[in-house]
């Protein structure tokens, strides 16, 4: 027994010691977004409207989203001289689509088109989408976004300026995320403000952006072109961030920018969040192995767990109480500075306390994350290989390979 509480104690340590070197490598990582974001906010100030450049913004939809329409809404408020809005669903079946032709009516003074592109011959289906509309987009700045994002009327006018830059080719914003209700939502939630963010924000300090994230990547022409265009991510799960690895290996450099958007998080239970953040953190371990594999020392409060087991176990239960109350302080803090304080999420600052529960639940999803290899993604079974990409499975289990589309999955 004396073992065991001397192995929880020195894993605790350990823990307890990188998760804090974490908190101040991530509070460093805030006091560079700003300096970066003040740089930002004075280049663009003195930009005229004649010097923004029309951009192109692509939306793909995939299926009827809770509040769909208001999310496509807000990117036809947006405050800028000149773009049009792009939007790309599948088939002609898809429950998106009325709904996008009902926002695009509304709003006949910005330039939209909705494409329907047919089935993905790629494994995943947004990069297929974002091809097609790239094929048409009439501009050079090609803003994408997911179906889940909400933007603010001065999100093109904070993102599109860094790009003027010819030695920038991409940029990608931190998110904060909008739980429309529910425990395991709100839970998602608060790991996308704080979690995530600290995780960017880090990266940024110790080797710049070579990533993009999700919800917001701006791209411009001719730094798409020198990867081989979308298709070129057509085959990897995480296509968001080995888009950004790719530019930034042909020389482009990664902005991030000082804009946070919304990323709505729909009403769910247990065991949809499990398996959408399942998912993510699985295409995380095979994009960046080293990096998820680090990871684990960045969680706190189950070392403190394991500081309070062990010392237990030797009568002396002070000093895992302090190691314990140290791990929740640490997590407050983060979440107060990072997701209140750099991407504005007003429930880090009402319910801090829901961050701490999320860094033991991510760590679970951690652990469960080399435990699994088979997933779902829309309509077919995937797992992936060792470098991200997509091995698809048919609706029986079977291996149809890697690389394959989706369609020929569903029809074997």
């Amino acid at each position: 027994m004396t073992l065991v509480a001397i192995l929880l104690l020195g894993v605790a340590g350990i823990g307890i010691a990188a998760s804090t070197v974490f908190l101040g490598l991530s509070l460093l990582g805030v006091r560079k977004f700003r300096a970066q974001a003040w740089h930002q906010k004075q280049f663009a100030a003195v930009l005229s409207d004649s010097q923004l450049p029309p951009v192109s913004v692509l939306k793909p939809l995939h299926g009827l989203e809770p509040e769909l329409e208001k999310n496509l809404e807000t990117f036809f408020h947006v405050d800028y001289p000149a773009y049009e809005v792009l939007i790309a669903v599948d088939t002609a079946e898809d429950a998106a689509l009325p709904i996008a032709r009902a926002v695009c009516q509304r709003h006949p003074s910005i330039p939209s088109r909705v494409l329907i592109t047919g089935e993905p011959p790629w494994p995943n289906p947004p990069a297929h989408a974002f091809a097609r509309m790239t094929e048409i987009a009439r501009y050079d700045i090609l803003v994408t976004s997911d179906s889940d994002v909400r933007v603010a009327s001065d999100y093109l006018r904070a993102v599109v300026p860094p790009l003027l830059e010819k030695s920038n080719g991409m940029l990608t914003c931190l998110y904060r995320g909008l739980s429309l209700g529910g425990f395991w939502s709100d839970l998602e939630a608060a790991g996308m403000s704080v979690e995530m963010s600290a995780g960017v924000l880090t990266a940024n300090l110790l080797e710049g952006m070579k990533f993009g994230l999700g919800p917001t990547i701006v791209v411009r022409r001719d730094a798409l072109e020198a990867i081989g265009g979308y298709a070129s991510t057509g085959d990897y799960f995480s296509n968001d961030f080995v888009i950004g690895n790719f530019i930034a290996a042909q020389g482009y450099s990664v902005v991030l920018s000082r804009h946070v958007i919304s990323h709505v998080v729909p009403p769910a239970g247990w065991k949809r969040v499990w398996q959408r953040q399942l998912r993510w953190a699985c295409g995380t371990r095979c994009s960046r192995p080293k990096g998820h594999f680090g990871s684990v020392l960045t969680y706190s409060v189950p070392y403190g767990l394991f500081a309070l087991a062990g010392a237990a176990l030797l009568h002396h239960p002070w000093i895992g109480a302090i190691c314990f109350a140290w791990t929740i302080l640490n997590r407050l803090i983060e979440s107060l500075v990072i997701g209140w304080g750099v991407v504005g999420d007003v429930e880090c600052l009402r319910r801090p306390w829901m961050f701490p529960l999320r860094d033991l639940y991510g760590f679970c999803v951690w652990v469960a994350s080399y435990l699994i290899r088979r997933m779902r993604w829309r309509d077919g079974r995937f797992e992936l290989v060792a470098d991200g990409r997509i091995l698809v499975r048919d609706r029986y289990g079977n291996r149809v390979g890697v690389g394959v589309p989706q369609s020929a999955a569903r029809a074997n």
